[in-house]
């Protein structure tokens, strides 16, 4: 099974690129393909947003394309920064960048103050049938950084059971709490369950 995933995150890839290898999903990607994905994020939700990037890549490959959209949503700064999470200290902003903007907001927010969540839809794009997955995690934003694995605010995202930062876990652990490896888990379930008897494909 073949889909192309609406991207040009390359850490996006390698998480989904864990969780769907083993199912025997080959993901293509557009910068990998020498496709030319440039496209402005113009919904108002992560759901418009998701389907904005899925579509656009469907109309040039008419293959089967997922797509993603993930925010960081915190309850101290009214979901800020929600749908701009990448591009949150500007238009060009790296992680470390969005990651220092957002310490600066909350700095002297104590820490029962700073709870946030992520969320993430994924978009699965088939031309004729369109379906929407999500997934969701609680914890908390942290007043420093701590760890270096994962990307964008992992480090500074804190998972209360494990009493560790997305930043201080492995990628496989990451992917079995995430946002991100729900969504994906709620796409697989849907095929188990339209494809019947467990065989997804």
């Amino acid at each position: 099974m073949i889909w192309y995933l609406a991207s040009t995150n390359r850490d996006k890839l390698k998480e989904f690129q864990d969780i769907l290898n083993p199912y025997g999903v080959e993901l293509k990607f557009p910068l990998y393909e020498n496709i030319l994905f440039d496209i402005s994020e113009t919904g108002k939700t992560l759901r418009e947003n998701s389907l904005i990037k899925a579509e656009y890549l469907y109309k040039i490959v008419k293959k089967p394309v997922i797509s993603d959209d993930t925010g960081l949503f915190v309850d101290h700064l009214d979901g800020t920064p929600g749908i701009f999470s990448s591009r949150f200290a500007g238009e060009k902003s790296s992680y470390l960048e969005n990651r220092k903007k957002l310490l600066r907001l909350l700095e002297g927010v104590p820490f029962h103050k700073r709870a946030a969540k992520f969320k993430t839809v994924i978009c699965l794009y088939m031309g004729n049938e369109i379906q929407f997955f999500e997934g969701q995690v609680h914890g908390f934003i942290t007043s420093e950084e701590r760890g270096d694995s994962g990307f964008g605010y992992d480090p500074i995202f804190l998972y209360p059971p494990l009493g560790k930062t997305f930043g201080e876990i492995p990628l496989h652990l990451k992917n079995r709490i995430s946002h991100r490896g729900k969504a994906i888990r709620a796409l697989l379930d849907f095929l188990k369950k339209s494809h019947g008897k467990g065989n997804i494909f």
